[in-house]
């Protein structure tokens, strides 16, 4: 148990994950009632508007990642967080006057959610590699598995709480609560000893590669990521599109209310939570970690589209975000461990837009199959895609790790695998060992 919390001997980390669980909260209450108010109140249970909400608010990924990376890496990351989550909070704040004032209309909603998209795109990759200025190299690993944590856990409590609130007095106060949490962060910011941060001096900065195109350089050199980007783009863009399984499965298929909506969001946080803890108890991140939950992502979105009824639905959904939140958390983990610090940042706002920027293709896509033929057969494009990603792992770990499938008699497995000469519990050599990329 000691292990799976090793990162929150640091002081500085403590304080960070308790900051980011506030902002965090306020975020998922904010795309709560956000989703809710575009379905119910804006629109005629419109699901597609819901998809171009989504799509506008992660889309700036694709347009503006490689910008974001370099900043990142040019720029002192915490001064960086302190600029954006401010900017963040605003954007809450103005949510709130324009519903509680009964002026707000779609079109605010899609120009907030394009102008929050922006900042989150800068914001993304300073967030995701301040973690090691925190923590050290180390302890990177268990750092974003534990972030993972304190994400879900606002997850599971940010929709619930919205979810009551939206339904007892309306989505402005949500909106308002939402903007403050953003303090909890830029607090913990200026409360940071800055004598223990590790940050990157300025020769570090400059390497391995310059400029904007820095990141696709060293890309080229790394098959290895390449694979993961393409398996987790796949599977983001086609299949984790949580708000929109959730809000039309609950309001179409069930005719349940907003509280049962952010019901089914916490639900799924449970799920996601113990992935993440999970995730945080192993030492290292592997590439099979990704390609196996992959498959598990798609089997639990199979198994969703055909529950009967809203409570096995809900059951399902602890698969769903134990599975999602497993491969993304592998993934994260293994990119940002095995990459130099000097062009991390560049790294992880391409991971950040394979991510999150296929959702202009994927949210409104997901949102009009869920329109036209029912929120169960969008759940059955998350399965294909998940499916999809397992078979791109599979051929990988075949052609490029050598794996080969072997039966053994006279043994409880009669089928095991081997690749690369890496052995675990249960599985033989085949092949010399490769060491994994140092980064």
């Amino acid at each position: 148990m000691t292990s799976m919390f090793r990162s929150l001997a640091e002081p500085n980390y403590r304080k960070w994950f308790g900051g980011a669980l506030v902002s965090n909260t306020g975020t998922w209450m904010q795309r709560t009632a956000q989703d809710w108010i575009v379905l119910t109140q804006l629109t005629d249970e419109d699901a597609t508007a819901l998809g171009i909400t989504m799509a506008l608010q992660l889309g700036p990924q694709l347009v503006l990642f490689p910008v974001a990376g370099t900043i990142a890496d040019r720029f002192q990351r915490r001064r960086l967080l302190l600029i954006t989550q401010i900017l963040m909070g605003t954007m809450g704040l103005v949510l709130f006057v324009l519903t509680v004032t009964g002026a707000i209309q779609l079109g605010h909603v899609y120009l907030l959610a394009l102008a929050l998209g922006i900042v989150a795109t800068v914001d993304n990759p300073a967030r995701q590699t301040f973690v090691s200025e925190l923590v050290g190299d180390s302890l990177v690993a268990n750092a974003v598995s534990l972030n993972s944590a304190s994400f879900n856990t606002a997850r599971m409590l940010g929709p619930a709480v919205a979810g009551v609130l939206t339904a007892a007095i309306g989505a402005s106060t949500v909106f308002l609560l939402s903007g403050l949490a953003f303090a909890g962060t830029v607090g913990v910011l200026l409360s940071l000893d800055r004598s223990r941060l590790q940050s990157p001096d300025a020769r570090t900065r400059r390497a391995p590669g310059r400029g904007i195109m820095g990141g696709f350089r060293y890309l080229r050199t790394r098959p290895d990521i390449i694979v993961v980007l393409a398996v987790i783009f796949v599977v983001s863009t086609f299949g984790i599109k949580f708000n929109i399984f959730t809000a039309t499965m609950a309001r179409v298929e069930f005719g349940r209310d907003a509280s049962a909506f952010g019901l089914l969001n916490s639900i799924l946080a449970v799920g996601s939570l113990t992935g993440a803890l999970l995730a945080a108890r192993r030492d290292r991140p592997r590439l099979r970690t990704v390609f196996w939950a992959a498959g598990a992502f798609g089997a639990a979105c199979a198994a969703a589209s055909v529950m009967p009824n809203y409570w096995t639905f809900a059951l399902t959904l602890t698969t769903l975000g134990l599975s999602s939140i497993t491969m993304l958390t592998a993934a994260n983990a293994y990119v940002q461990t095995t990459t130099p610090s000097g062009v991390r940042g560049r790294i992880m706002s391409i991971y950040a837009a394979v991510v999150l920027g296929g959702a202009p293709l994927g949210a409104p896509f997901a949102g009009w199959i869920a329109d036209q033929f029912g929120p169960r057969a969008a759940l059955g494009v998350g399965a294909a895609a998940g499916a999809v990603g397992i078979l791109i792992g599979v051929v990988w770990m075949v052609s490029a790790k050598h794996m080969r499938v072997h039966y053994v008699r006279r043994s409880r497995r009669f089928i095991r695998l081997s690749y690369d000469g890496r052995k675990s519990k249960g599985r033989v050599s085949a092949s010399p060992v490769r060491p994994e990329p140092e980064g």
